[in-house]
């Protein structure tokens, strides 16, 4: 086991653990060291050569990713020795690199665009033709690439031959001739390929879905959860508001969690973002009728006064929050709660690295409020039951003939004929438009704190329950 030992950096004194990687403990603490090819999941490469430092007692300089931690280790990251070899890094890595900055989808994320705007030197001292690469390449999954903007970190190709192990990349060509490429008669096929565009540290992988859409300057993001299944990997929501527009997300990207999904995500998470933006539900509804809110939900409470053998159906995608407001209204009102979602369970989806099979984000949360989502007991209030409160479960949507001759209330995000059927509609905000905590497959409980800013402000089904519960009480 390593043990914690002296360091010095830029003659400021830390403590690391002996034997681990030295670029690590700078990343750690923040200092400032250029690197392309590097990367915490992916390990050592060392081909870029820009995380060159000094270190005391050594005859040249080192490569940070590449070099151990010991004991009263002196390094220098910073100084004009140490600075001139690092620019003459950078300068060759420019050689041929294309000005295309202002179409460049990597404008304002680039890390090659920030290590030239900190190297100070804006002359160009080469006159040689740059070589030429192909442009617009479609390696498939969504992926285009720009071979001649590739400062070949090999990031990409390492993701799929070490995380995915289907190796559809490779270097290919020789000297300053070589590129990226996907090895012939193979495309980029594997669920977690669009994380080569997050891992690319320039312009040269980028994503069709976002290609062109906006800059990133004008993004706002908040940290969040996917909701595609149980995993709950962490994200990060690129999101804007344009004038006279309503919030819109334009992209998730991968947020780092080395206890759940450690750097990535799938593929079909990343694309979710467009449910938050689809097919929105917005309009209250009494008999298919467009109602104000208000008087909606005025004919939603006479129910609940009124009826008797109500059946709260609830999903696994609401917060736990959500769960225990709902739970407390069912037990006040004397009625039925299940949390049945059989749907959601999909085999063929699941695999040994993120993916997992519910594809629910809170199923876990159903036992911390105790509710239950057996099949038996579903049918058997169900039976029982002449009013169905459905909240955000789609286990209906299919089924409508079993709630013929009930009073049907649904609150839900986006549309679905179950709305049409429903004798009360009542639109709620969305998965990302609300704040909460959810628990994952491993248990481990995460938060979400939504910074959406809507135009329409559908209601949050927590605020909601607690007004109705107070009416009640």
């Amino acid at each position: 086991m390593s043990k914690l030992v002296n360091i010095k950096i830029d003659d400021k004194e830390y403590k690391a653990l002996e034997n681990t990687l030295l670029i690590d403990k700078l990343l750690e603490e923040k200092i400032n060291i250029q690197h392309f090819c590097y990367h915490p999941s992916l390990g050592t490469d060392g081909n870029c050569r820009m995380c060159m430092v000094e270190i005391s007692g050594q005859k040249r300089p080192q490569i940070s990713c590449d070099t151990l931690i010991k004991e009263n280790m002196v390094v220098y990251t910073k100084g004009d020795n140490i600075d001139a070899v690092q620019r003459d890094i950078l300068e060759l890595q420019l050689v041929n690199h294309p000005l295309d900055c202002p179409t460049c989808d990597q404008a304002g994320e680039c890390k090659l665009q920030d290590f030239y705007m900190d190297s100070g030197f804006y002359v160009n001292r080469v006159s040689v033709p740059k070589n030429n690469a192909l442009k617009k390449v479609d390696l498939g999954a969504n992926v285009m690439l720009d071979q001649e903007r590739c400062v070949l970190c090999t990031r990409c190709v390492r993701f799929t031959k070490d995380y995915t192990k289907t190796g559809e990349l490779g270097v290919v060509s020789r000297s300053d001739h070589s590129v990226i490429d996907t090895f012939p008669g193979l495309k980029l096929h594997n669920p977690y390929a669009m994380n080569v565009v997050d891992l690319c540290p320039v312009g040269a992988l980028t994503s069709q879905d976002f290609r062109f859409k906006q800059r990133s300057w004008f993004l706002e993001s908040f940290h969040a959860i996917c909701n595609g299944c149980s995993k709950g990997c962490n994200i990060q929501v690129d999101h804007r508001k344009e004038k006279y527009k309503d919030d819109t997300i334009y992209r998730f990207r991968p947020l780092e969690n080395k206890q759940v999904n450690g750097y990535f995500i799938c593929d079909e998470g990343r694309l979710s973002y467009k449910n938050e933006n689809e097919n929105r539900f917005l309009i209250p509804l009494v008999s298919n009728i467009e109602k104000d809110i208000k008087e909606t939900i005025q004919n939603l409470k006479l129910i609940i006064k009124k009826e008797k053998n109500i059946l709260f159906l609830i999903s696994p995608h609401l917060s736990l929050e959500e769960m225990h407001e709902v739970n407390n209204l069912a037990k006040n009102s004397n009625n039925f709660i299940s949390g049945y979602a059989p749907q959601y369970i999909d085999e063929s989806f699941g695999d040994n690295i993120l993916k997992k099979s519910d594809r629910s984000p809170n199923r876990i949360g159903y036992a911390e409020i105790n509710i239950n989502e057996d099949e038996t007991k579903f049918n058997e209030y169900l039976k029982k039951a002449s009013t169905i409160i459905v909240i955000e479960n789609s286990y209906f949507d299919d089924k409508l003939d079993m709630l013929d001759n009930k009073k049907i209330v649904t609150l839900q995000s986006s549309k679905s004929d179950l709305i049409n059927k429903a004798n009360i509609a009542i639109p709620i905000a969305s998965f990302l438009e609300k704040s909460g905590n959810y628990i994952n497959c491993d248990g481990i409980k995460q938060e979400v704190k939504s910074k959406m800013n809507k135009n329409i402000k559908n209601i949050e089904i927590k605020n909601l329950i607690e007004d109705l519960l107070k009416d009640l009480i």
